[in-house]
């Protein structure tokens, strides 16, 4: 939605400014000017980036508009999931914690916390490393070791569609440059005609500037800086669930564990130990 809002007030700002200044709004209608840069920048993105992340990338567009920030109620299902992982793990062992980590889908506990089940990727990370502590002894850094690993694997892939489209965003402005010089180029080749058609094709070549500058720094990388946000807050949830299997590696209980956790929540959604408190009775 806040992508949604932005996109309306850039426009409004800059074509409200230029009507209010008396401009022609039928000027900056230069499709072909859009066809020039929007068709390059495509073209030069499909050079630059193998297919995968091309694809990739494509699928995070619709998250510019879709994506919502993480609430103050998802960590607290997180946390609230870990605290019984880690009960049921104190009371039966940790093997009473095999059919749920390997059939997560079926498993009663998963079920109570939607949300946390429905993102595949904090949900395979729990699973994944709650499986290692079930193979057997590790020593707490090679579990940690193995953990950061994972998340800077993850890191790394999450960031390339933000890193694609800030380097999209990038180009835009010289791509403007390249339509106006050809607009140059064409007015250069009327240059006998009289100066109200020079003037049509100079404006031309100029909104191909302006439309260059204006999508890298109103639209696209504006984006790319979203994507990034995007990236963080994946890692951030990570970060979480690894406080939390670091606290119950090292022996302490649960709610010391998910305590350990919760001072890894962003501060700005991050619950106080009352409503953590609050939480893991509800979800008990």
């Amino acid at each position: 939605m806040n992508a949604i809002i932005g996109i309306v007030v850039v426009l409004g700002s800059v074509i409200g400014g230029y009507v209010l200044s008396h401009g022609q709004l039928i000027v900056l209608v230069q499709p072909y000017e859009f066809l020039t840069i929007g068709g390059a920048a495509f073209g030069a993105f499909f050079i630059s980036a193998p297919m995968s992340t091309a694809i990739d990338v494509l699928k995070h567009i619709p998250q510019i508009f879709t994506a919502k920030e993480d609430s103050k109620a998802f960590y607290l299902e997180l946390l609230s999931l870990m605290y019984e992982l880690f009960q049921l793990a104190r009371r039966s062992g940790a093997v009473a914690l095999d059919a749920h980590v390997n059939r997560p889908a079926d498993s009663e506990v998963f079920r109570r916390y939607a949300s946390v089940s429905k993102n595949k990727t904090v949900l395979n990370f729990i699973c994944d490393n709650l499986k290692i502590v079930i193979a057997g002894n590790i020593e707490q850094h090679h579990y940690e070791a193995i953990m950061d690993t994972d998340i800077s694997t993850r890191k790394h892939h999450d960031n390339m569609p933000a890193a694609s489209v800030s380097k999209i965003a990038d180009s835009l402005p010289g791509l403007g440059i390249v339509a106006a010089v050809l607009g140059i180029v064409i007015t250069m080749g009327d240059i006998n005609q009289p100066p109200e058609v020079l003037g049509k094709h100079i404006a031309a070549a100029l909104v191909g500037t302006f439309l260059g500058v204006l999508l890298c720094y109103g639209f696209v990388g504006p984006m790319g800086s979203l994507l990034e946000h995007q990236a963080a807050a994946k890692q951030a949830r990570l970060k979480v669930v690894k406080s939390a299997l670091m606290g119950y590696s090292i022996g302490l209980a649960p709610i010391l564990a998910v305590e350990y956790a919760r001072r890894a929540i962003p501060s700005n959604v991050q619950p106080s130990m009352e409503e953590l408190e609050e939480g893991m009775k509800k979800g008990g």
